[in-house]
Order: C-alpha cells, then sequence, then structure tokens
C-alpha cells in the first residue's frame, strides 16, 4: 500500500508521533513518505524561524522520506496563517504526485489542520484519508475557547471528521474529551501511539542496598504536568527522612522558574536536566527505579509506555487514560500531593519484582510490529470501501 503520511506539527515543534507511525508502517512492507509543512513562529523560535531553509526540500529521516516546507508564519494573522498553510500543503501534494505518483491512502495527524487539509486533496484526486488524534480538550481550549459555538474554525475540523474514513483517537477517553469540539457523529476507533521497544528495551537495575531510591519525571515544565504537585510530595518523602533522589528532564525543567521552586522548598537530591534527546532519555530511564509523572491533562503519555518498557514502575494520575493503567502503573487524584506522596511511598517500600514481564506487557500493547499491522487493517479497511482515484 502506498501511503502518504501528513502531521500537523512536525520537527522543530514535535510531531515525532507521525515519524513513528511512519517507520511502524514501512515494518510491515508499504510505501509511506511523510510529507510536512511546518509553520514557523518568530516568538517562540527566532533562530529557526530566520536560519531555517526558504526552499522546499527532501531529506530522510530513520529512513522515512520527507518531504519539507518551512512557512514563516505572521504574527496576530491566524486565519491567513491557516489558509496559507492549507494551499502550501496543497501545493505541496501536486508536486508529490508528479514525482511518486498517486498514493492509495492519506494519514493525517490531527484534524487541526492537517485532517482539513487531507479532506480538501480527498475531494480533488478521490483518495481516501485517515485522521489520527493527538490533541486533548485541554490544548484545544487555548484557541477555541471553552465554548466554541463561535469559533470559525470548528465546522471546518468537523467536516473533516465526519468525512474522513475514520478518526483514530490514540486513547479511547479522547472521544469524550473533545465532543464539545467535533461532536460524534463520525467514524471512529482507537489505536495506540508508538513506541520503539527494541530501544527502550528492558533493562534489569541495580540493587536497592545502600542507596537512594530514584524516581524521575520525564515531562516539560508546565503547569498542564503538575510539578508543583511533585515538587509538594517531593518534600513529604523528604521530611520522612526517605532516602530519595528526583531526575527531572523536559523543556524548561532547568529554568529559573524551575530552579526557583526547588529551592523554595528546599527539596535535596534533584537533578534538572532541561530538555533532553532520545538517548538521554533512556539514560534516565536506566538510572532510575520509578516514573512518576502527576499531570492535570494527558491524551496518551508515551513517557510512561517507555519507562514500563524498560521495566519500571510508574506512578501518575487519572488523567492517563485506562489503556495505560496495567499491572505496574499506580494511580492517585489529580492535584493531591498529599495521594501522590503515599503513593511514591509505597512504590518505594514495595519495588517491582518482575520488571521483565511488565516490559513484554507493553511491547505487545505498543510496539511498532503491534501498530502497525492494526494501522494496517484499519487502513486496508477504508481503501476497500473507497476504491477510485482520479490520479
Amino acid at each position: 500500500m502506498h501511503i502518504l503520511e501528513i502531521p500537523s506539527f512536525f520537527p522543530p515543534y514535535g510531531g515525532l508521533f507521525c515519524l513513528d507511525q511512519a517507520k511502524a508502517l514501512a515494518l510491515q512492507g508499504h510505501e509511506v513518505r511523510i510529507l510536512s509543512n511546518v509553520q514557523m513562529g518568530m516568538t517562540i523560535g527566532l533562530k529557526d524561524y530566520l536560519l531555517l531553509p526558504y526552499r522546499r526540500f527532501e531529506h530522510t529521516v530513520d529512513g522515512v522520506t520527507v518531504l519539507q516546507s518551512y512557512q514563516r508564519g505572521l504574527p496576530k494573522m491566524v486565519k491567513y496563517n491557516v489558509e496559507r498553510w492549507m494551499a502550501i500543503v496543497q501545493s505541496m501534494f501536486r508536486d508529490y504526485v508528479e514525482k511518486y505518483g498517486c498514493p492509495d491512502i492519506l494519514h493525517a495527524h490531527c484534524a487541526k489542520w492537517a485532517g482539513y487539509a487531507a479532506m480538501l486533496i480527498s475531494d480533488k484526486y478521490q483518495i481516501p484519508y485517515v485522521i489520527t488524534e493527538h490533541l486533548s480538550r485541554m490544548l484545544l481550549e487555548g484557541e477555541f475557547g471553552k465554548s466554541p459555538d463561535y469559533a470559525w474554525q470548528i465546522p471546518l475540523l468537523k467536516q473533516a471528521y465526519e468525512r474522513s474514513g475514520r478518526v483514530i483517537h490514540v486513547s479511547e477517553e479522547l472521544a469524550d474529551d473533545i465532543a464539545r469540539y467535533y461532536g460524534r457523529d463520525y467514524n471512529w476507533c482507537y489505536i495506540s501511539n508508538t513506541i520503539d521497544t527494541d530501544y527502550f528495551q528492558y533493562q534489569p537495575r541495580l540493587s536497592l542496598e545502600g542507596r537512594p531510591f530514584r524516581f524521575c519525571c520525564l515531562a516539560n515544565y508546565s503547569f498542564l504536568k503538575g510539578y508543583d504537585v511533585l515538587f509538594n510530595a517531593y518534600r513529604k518523602l523528604q521530611d520522612e527522612a526517605l532516602d530519595v533522589q528526583l531526575y527531572i528532564a523536559g523543556q524548561l525543567t532547568d529554568s529559573y522558574q524551575c530552579r526557583h521552586e526547588i529551592e523554595l522548598l528546599q527539596l535535596k537530591g534533584v537533578k534538572t536536566y532541561g530538555k533532553v534527546d532520545k538517548q538521554a532519555v533512556r539514560d534516565i530511564l536506566y538510572q532510575s527505579d520509578a516514573l512518576v509523572l502527576p499531570s492535570r491533562s494527558e491524551v496518551q503519555p508515551l513517557v510512561l509506555l517507555e519507562a514500563m518498557s524498560t521495566g519500571i514502575p510508574v506512578v501518575s494520575t487519572e488523567a492517563v487514560p485506562h489503556c495505560q493503567r496495567i499491572k505496574g502503573t499506580t494511580i492517585v487524584s489529580v492535584g493531591d500531593a498529599d495521594a501522590l506522596a503515599k503513593a511514591m511511598k509505597e512504590v518505594i517500600g514495595h519495588p517491582l519484582s518482575d520488571g521483565k514481564a511488565l516490559s513484554e506487557t507493553v511491547r505487545q500493547m505498543a510496539s511498532p510490529e503491534v501498530i502497525g499491522r492494526e494501522l494496517t487493517s484499519v487502513f486496508s479497511e477504508v481503501t476497500n470501501t473507497r476504491s477510485s482515484s482520479l490520479c
């Protein structure tokens, strides 16, 4: 099958879930490429805005061909930027067809705006499209507000949902979470994002005898990730004279604000890494005995699966979807530092005895082989239902 992935987001602004799924599909023997137009923002990355290429080009990322464009967004001109983004993606698709032929299916990541672009391309070329949705209600609220009745974007995005061959939510709860924006009049299913289970493979940890118990939190420093709750919970463990350490990594975890919060609470044994790459994430996990993620909102935190794939337990909150609450996961209420401290203390007192079994459970849930097969099944069903093409 010839599959073209169209992400709404791509590096340097996230979006690696698209690349991971593209690689998973390539493992199934499909012809897979990515068409990416990234809108750059002056206020969030001036260096990238100025220095990244101004022309379209092709490059290879982890063995996947990426047709790349960087669009310079104009401040406070949302609608104009969106319309221009759509025009660029459609123009890139015309160039793609001339070089590689017409794909059998379009796989858009997030309705906003790759899903809508896929719908426009589908209308013109009679190619079926599927949307994998990653954005939660709390992320959509920032742009559309809590009452989206008057947001001009909503009718367009609802249309993309309703006309898609399938909407694939990365957690079952996501359908309910975003229903106020997109309704329910569309065909959907649930398929997990994939993680590199070979890379994040099981590794036994050193004996706890004579050393601190090491927690890690791998998340950007923000209110949604609940670092304030984590620091208060960690302070409670410290007050009980428990021998613990905490490693934190993610964007802004090395910022003044984060360090200031640590100093105000007089926390000891906290190591801040800042933004790190994939190898550093694995290194931190291999040095840790448990991961803690006190999030206030999540769609599908892949770091939980990565941690459990390496063989360590997880303490998190009710924000985590049920599909990730497997044996080895402890769940507490959102925003409850006392409950989080109690759960962390329980993990210290009863460390996981069979991390290898936990790792294998994750492999059966989210390995590239498993997710590649599940996506292939959906794509085959959609293309068989709508097989005509004007290419």
